[in-house]
């Protein structure tokens, strides 16, 4: 078994821990070592039998451990990675629930994904580093998922879609075929995407109006 931790002992931290344990109840590949957090007031709690082990001092000297950032903030996420974790001798893993029906043959993935339970991956999908799926979404052919993308529940991807970097999806989003997302850009919960959207935009409804 491989030695896990979880960056973010908040409630997708935790619910990313019964991941683990849905994994290994298939087949044990994880030992789960607890969580990291920077917030001192959890250090030493624990979190449905997982301790909090402290900051990132904690992986001071420390080697051979895998870890997975469970922060559903796409930006903050990456920040994450890119300036604590990657001063670490840690490896990203790649998380992904028994039940996912996804094409392993056609498909490319990145590090360090979360892929939560009921996904269906389609063919010719292209998955970036350090991307969150969480429950219950569809995504179609030749979509792009970029980097520290973040899919809410319940979001359908229609094929030939390219989500841009640290975008996030909202709750039962759909989008449209064909469209693109420009980096950043959040999506409101229920949003039915039917063109194109740039870069850095916050856009809600159905069909999806840019607001900011």
């Amino acid at each position: 078994m491989k030695d896990l931790i979880i960056v973010g002992a908040g409630g997708f931290g935790r619910e990313v821990a019964w991941l683990v344990e849905d994994i290994n109840n298939n087949n044990r590949e994880w030992n789960l070592l607890g969580f990291i957090d920077e917030n001192e007031q959890n250090h030493g709690n624990e979190l449905n039998g997982y301790k909090v082990l402290g900051g990132f001092d904690y992986l001071n000297n420390k080697k051979n451990i895998y870890y997975v950032c469970a922060i559903g903030n796409a930006k903050v996420r990456k920040e994450i990675v890119e300036k604590k974790c990657s001063k670490y001798n840690i490896k990203p893993a790649n998380l992904i629930h028994p039940s996912v029906i996804m094409s392993k043959k056609y498909n490319k993935m990145g590090e360090g994904c979360i892929i939560c339970a009921s996904n269906i991956i389609t063919v010719n999908v292209t998955l970036g580093d350090h991307i969150i799926v969480n429950l219950d979404c569809t995504i179609g052919h030749d979509v792009v998922i970029n980097d520290y993308v973040t899919i809410y529940p319940s979001v359908n991807v229609s094929g030939n879609c390219n989500i841009g970097e640290c975008v996030e999806l909202g709750t039962g989003t759909q989008v449209i075929q064909g469209n693109n997302i420009g980096d950043r850009t959040i999506v409101g919960a229920g949003s039915v995407v039917i063109r194109n959207i740039e870069g850095d935009k916050v856009a809600v409804g159905v069909p999806t109006k840019v607001i900011k």
